[in-house]
This record gives C-alpha cells, sequence and structure tokens, in this order.
C-alpha cells in the first residue's frame, strides 16, 4: 500500500533506519532540501537510493523557484534573480517567454539528477503588504500577469518532464505574517477574494498538483486554516473547479497547532489528498505514518495519470534555450 503522504530524508545518503522505515511506510513521494544536496553526482545517487529503497519510480519533490526559494545553487547549478525581479524587469512582450525558459532550464537540471517534481508555479497575487518570505517570489499584483507567467512556468516544467505543483491555495498574497512562524489572518470577504486572488487558480486548474496555504480565512472559516478546513477546500473544488491532487504545505510550519495525529486528520478530513512533512525527523514521521491510509481508488487512478506525465519530456537543444534566456537578461542591463 503506498501511503498518501511526502516526507523528507536527514541527510546526504539514505540511513540504515530511513532506509528500513521508507520501505516499510512506502510514501506517496519524496522532497528534498539544501540539507540533501553537496552535488550533481551525490544528488543523482540519492535519488536513485530513493526510489530503489521504495522498489518504484518514486515522484521525488524540491522547492527550485529560483532566487531565495533555491535549493540547487551554484557552482553545480545557475542561480536565478527572484521571479518578481525577472518579471518587473524583462519587458513585457518577453516576459512570458523569459518565465516558460527558465524553467524549461531549471526542469532540465532538475530531470539530470532524479527530481520529476517541483513546487512551482505560485499563483499567489502580490500586494503592497505582502510578508517578505512571500513578496519577491510572486509574479505580479495583477491576474492577468500571474496567470499567464504561472502557466508559462508550468509549461516549462511540463515540457522537460517535470510535473509542477501549483501554490498556495487558495491564495497567499494577502498573509501579513510568516506561515513558518504563526498562523496568518485573512480578513478579506470571499466577494473581495472571489474578484481577484481566486481568479488566479481558477485559470490555473488544469496544474494537475496543488499545494494549500497553511492561512485562516476569516470569511471563509473563522476557525480553520484552508489546510484543515473543509468549507475552505470545498471553495479550492468547486469555484475555483481545481480537481488536481492536492497536498498541504508542511504540516512542521507553526501555522498549525496541535500534534501530528491532530494535524493529519484534519487535513485528509477537510479534503486533502496528500500529506507533506518534510524535515525528515523520524520520531514525526513514524507518528505520521501512523494516520496516514491511501488514496482511495479514484484518486490513485488520477495520480497513475498524473505520474505518467514525468515520462513524457521534449527533445530540445538546451544550450539553445539557454542562450536566448541569457540574451534576454543581459539585456536588461543595457536598458
Amino acid at each position: 500500500m503506498i501511503k498518501s503522504v511526502i516526507f523528507g530524508c536527514g541527510g546526504l545518503v539514505l540511513k540504515r533506519e530511513e532506509v528500513k522505515f521508507f520501505s516499510s511506510v512506502n510514501p506517496w513521494g519524496f522532497i528534498l532540501f539544501k540539507r540533501n544536496i553537496k552535488n550533481p553526482t551525490q544528488l543523482r545517487a540519492l535519488t536513485d537510493s530513493i526510489r530503489n529503497t521504495v522498489g518504484r519510480d518514486i515522484p521525488i519533490l524540491i522547492d527550485q523557484e529560483g532566487g531565495r526559494v533555491e535549493r540547487l545553487s551554484k557552482p553545480h547549478w545557475r542561480s536565478w534573480m527572484p521571479a518578481m525581479e525577472q518579471m518587473s524587469l524583462v519587458p513585457e512582450e518577453l516576459s512570458d517567454r523569459a518565465m516558460w525558459l527558465r524553467y524549461r532550464i531549471i526542469g532540465e537540471e532538475l530531470k539530470t539528477v532524479g527530481i520529476d517534481v517541483n513546487c512551482a508555479p505560485i499563483g499567489d497575487l502580490a500586494n503592497s503588504f505582502t510578508h517578505s518570505v512571500l513578496l519577491n517570489r510572486c509574479y505580479g499584483k495583477t491576474p492577468d500577469v500571474v496567470i499567464r507567467a504561472a502557466k508559462a512556468c508550468a509549461s516549462g516544467l511540463l515540457e522537460s518532464g517535470v510535473l509542477p505543483v501549483l501554490k498556495h491555495l487558495p491564495g497567499h498574497g494577502r498573509a501579513k505574517v510568516d506561515s513558518h512562524l504563526d498562523l496568518p489572518k485573512i480578513s478579506a470577504t470571499r466577494n473581495d477574494l472571489s474578484k481577484s486572488d481566486f481568479v488566479v487558480f481558477k485559470n490555473l486548474n488544469d496544474i494537475p498538483l496543488g499545494m494549500t496555504a497553511h492561512i485562516l480565512y476569516e470569511d471563509l472559516d473563522n476557525k480553520l486554516p484552508a489546510t484543515q478546513s473543509k468549507k475552505i477546500i470545498e471553495i479550492v473544488r468547486t469555484e475555483l473547479k481545481f480537481n488536481g491532487l492536492l497536498m498541504t504545505d508542511d504540516l512542521s510550519m507553526k501555522a498549525l497547532t496541535g500534534t501530528f495525529e491532530d494535524k493529519v486528520k484534519k487535513a485528509l478530513k477537510a479534503g486533502c489528498d496528500l500529506i507533506l512533512h518534510s524535515n525528515g525527523n523520524m520520531a514525526e514521521m513514524d507518528e505520521i505514518s501512523q494516520f496516514c491510509g491511501s488514496l482511495s481508488p479514484e484518486r490513485n487512478k488520477f495520480s497513475d495519470m498524473v505520474l505518467r506525465k514525468r515520462k513524457t519530456s521534449s527533445s530540445i537543444d538546451i544550450q539553445k534555450l539557454i542562450n536566448e534566456y541569457d540574451v534576454i537578461i543581459d539585456n536588461i542591463s543595457l536598458m
């Protein structure tokens, strides 16, 4: 049985206890962080060992947005300017192409080291008050700009054989607090949200994977954050018409309170498909695994369909794309 959970691991190689645990638990996926990355050879060996441990082509995720959220970086990989900076500097007629190039190149880098799911694009609308933890990761302040950029990002990843993850449903841009540290509370009415934040996600609902926001939307549910709110997940499924596999944001974040049992049960009851826990803490993972079942037959069939998209990458001259992107970026400094 494949459990409906995504776990992290502790270091550059799997420890003996991790091999035993992961082979027994059989999580849906893994997610990697900087603590797991030294160089391309080591990283490829790690992703291979993860797949050997569970005995299948398990999806392996990463947050490779470029900019501040960049798990692969110099000297072995390219570094990228923050997405908001790129969107603001590149001429409008080239901005979508630059975003596609950026993520087509990132996708190629990820596939080379055995990573096939990237937690991007960002669908969150930036505001003047958006918390700094998110602000320069956003693509813009208007739905049209964000929709086009996010579509370009998702397309670039998919064409490289890497699955995109849309985040953070149903919209994180109004948060004034860092959800890693505390629970953001948003007072905007449902009507206001439907005319702005929700517009973006409704137009991106064909992206196959999504991630929830640990945010309390007071007009939608004044008791539970989106990750744990059946009311809000229902809005995601009906008003936003997002039918993709929906994972929680990391359960270790301090926006959520209570035991891991409580966190898992509330998220699954609300309608999330997958639990995400990323810090690699064995005791926490052991507790979480006890409360995660498997996907329903219907969602498991959908999962299989989604995962097959990883194998269809288009053949392309990647150096030509790198050169094209560099020309666009280099021309910025000449303006």
